[in-house]
């Protein structure tokens, strides 16, 4: 694993969708060099990868929300991956 994919492992959403629209800005200007091209797209599908794994997370934590019986959220239950 490189020195960027660990960095990119340890990215929140946020900074994973920034990076991730940076690429497809470039890529869209036209400007970008084949090679250049093949490792931005390259790394636009790990960033991806990061950004749906966390919506994933986030869904299943979202789900194991207990409501009581006035529908207020009564405990949220701890997900393990």
């Amino acid at each position: 694993m490189s020195k960027d994919e660990t960095k990119e492992t340890k990215m929140s959403f946020e900074e994973a969708m920034a990076g991730l629209e940076e690429i497809i800005r470039q890529l869209e200007g036209g400007k970008v060099k084949l090679e250049d091209a093949v490792l931005a797209y390259e790394k636009g599908a790990r960033l991806r990868k990061i950004c749906e794994d966390k919506l994933a997370d986030a869904k299943m934590k979202i789900e194991k929300v207990a409501f009581a019986d006035d529908g207020k959220p009564e405990k949220l239950e701890s997900f393990e991956v």
